[in-house]
């Protein structure tokens, strides 16, 4: 005891303290962040076709409560992400690591849900992103993080299962890019869209809430959304895109013909039964990266993302 005491006490002890004490508080940190942008995406109203505060969009079998509940049982996923991507570096076992914890955070999912897919692409996307933000705590721009997880998602996973998933199926039907692509190019309609835009919305003095669903209206007209593809075709996504676009030559959500346009493009999309499911994901991704930039918890160093 009076070794450990000593040792406890000693400078190089101290040191060893307080890289444990910052370990925990990062890991734990930024499990938090990717919870709480998974509640803010769920919690903002109204989105066009998905579940908010007001109904279920195009999900008859998702309600807000359900939303809620599935992205508190993703704590632990990514916790345990952060932990073992500890400062380290992108790599194949890195990959394949934090690749089968995310495999049982489905699985948590589901339980929590009953067996419903709420957050499987969210997953996969806060999970990239935590993974880089643990690697180097206190340092990086918001960019540098979504360009380290797109290194880390370059590495193949041997351990990938072989059974079809809808978002494969997509990607090889209409050769768009999915989820897996994005990731890969370091999130690019994050960086490039998403993020800018709502750094722009704020700029102008506009309501939070507006500012995000003006980021989600933008990654909606850009993105070639594999769930609006997979439950409405081609035909939708390219409608929805063109709604999109007309609601941000608008000006915005919070312009009197912008909302008209947000108000047909909700319309269309509960009447043909799609969701724009991976923008959704890609707006928590940004609110997670943007709760690193303007909650500065001392770990991150925040800079301006360049518009491209």
């Amino acid at each position: 005891m009076d070794y450990m005491n000593r040792l406890l006490n000693s400078e190089a002890g101290k040191k060893v303290f307080k890289t444990m004490e910052r370990y925990q508080f990062s890991t734990k940190n930024l499990a938090s962040l990717a919870v709480r942008a998974l509640i803010e995406e769920a919690e903002l109203t109204p989105k066009p076709g998905l579940v908010d505060k007001h109904d279920s969009g195009s999900h008859c079998d998702m309600t807000i409560e359900l939303m809620l509940k599935s992205a508190r049982s993703l704590e632990p996923t990514f916790t345990e992400i952060a932990k073992v991507s500890w400062e380290r570096a992108p790599s194949q076992e890195l990959r394949e690591e934090i690749a089968a914890i995310g495999r049982q955070g489905e699985i948590d999912m589901f339980q929590a849900t009953g067996g419903i897919n709420t957050h499987k692409g969210a997953i996969w996307a806060l999970g990239l992103l935590v993974s880089s933000a643990s690697m180097n705590p206190g340092e990086g721009s918001l960019e540098q993080i979504a360009l380290t997880a797109g290194k880390i998602a370059s590495f193949h996973d041997r351990n990938r299962p072989k059974q079809m998933t809808n978002g494969r199926r997509v990607t090889e039907k209409y050769g768009v890019k999915g989820a897996l692509g994005e990731a890969q190019q370091g999130f690019p309609h994050i960086r490039n869209l998403s993020l800018p835009i709502l750094y722009d919305a704020r700029r102008k003095g506009i309501k939070e809430d507006l500012c995000r669903l003006n980021a989600l209206i933008a990654l909606m007209a850009n993105l070639d959304d594999t769930c609006i593809l997979h439950r409405g075709g081609e035909k939708a996504l390219s409608k929805t895109k063109k709604l999109s676009a007309l609601i941000l030559l608008s000006g915005g959500v919070w312009t009197k013909s912008g909302w008209k346009f947000f108000q047909e493009l909700d319309q269309f999309l509960v009447e043909c039964n799609a969701s724009p499911g991976g923008s959704a994901d890609l707006l928590a991704a940004t609110l997670f990266l943007d709760d690193l930039y303007r909650k500065n918890t001392s770990l991150f160093t925040a800079q301006t993302i360049l518009v491209h």
